[in-house]
């Protein structure tokens, strides 16, 4: 058994996680506490902001849409309590808008889900022992992801949209107020990266 295993290393800091769906905050949980993160959990505006009142944080992920209302107000309140925290934005519901609002209001990035365990500790600048697991998972260590490109955002809200309506093309169109073959040929582009 190695050294790691047998002495527990200081933690990699104090982490909020505000996550409205239970299965995935718990396995996210799970598996930060495992990289040694101390984790606390909220599942909803009211109780994150008791949470953040009440304590210093040195990382947050943030789901943009906690049960319909959005956790943007979240934001300034821990930048406000730590400076130097990393905050990072997580939402099922990518759009233009709401990436430069969260970054205006001092999210350090900005990640579509779905987000596996390696993208989100990326987005958070997370070094150490992670390096070497990013290293090679194909990640470059040490590195924060970029926010997603306006072009990667985009085809992100098109599909969105288009799921919403069932894959009906038309009826897409006329929601995000596109000529159809605009659309048409959007669609046709493999998704960007980025």
């Amino acid at each position: 058994m190695d050294n790691q295993t047998m002495t527990p290393s200081k933690p990699l800091g104090s982490l909020l996680l505000v996550e409205d769906d239970e299965v995935f905050a718990s396995v996210l949980s799970r598996a930060l506490t495992r990289r040694e993160f101390a984790v606390d959990h909220a599942s909803s505006l009211d109780q994150a902001r008791m949470i953040i009142e009440s304590q210093r944080f040195d990382n947050a992920i943030v789901d943009l849409n906690l049960s319909g209302e959005s956790s943007l107000e979240l934001i300034p309140a821990l930048r406000k309590l730590n400076p130097e925290a990393s905050i990072l934005m997580l939402t099922g519901y990518a759009s233009i808008a709401t990436a430069v609002e969260a970054i205006k209001l001092g999210a350090d990035n900005y990640l579509a889900k779905p987000a596996d365990v390696s993208e989100i500790l990326s987005a958070l600048g997370v070094t150490r022992e992670t390096s070497t697991e990013l290293a090679d998972s194909g990640h470059r260590p040490n590195s924060i992801q970029e926010p997603m490109s306006v072009r990667r955002l985009e085809w992100e809200h098109i599909q969105k949209v288009l799921k919403e309506n069932h894959g009906n093309i038309s009826e897409t169109a006329r929601q995000l107020k596109m000529h159809r073959r605009t659309l048409q040929r959007k669609l046709q582009k493999k998704p960007v990266s980025g």
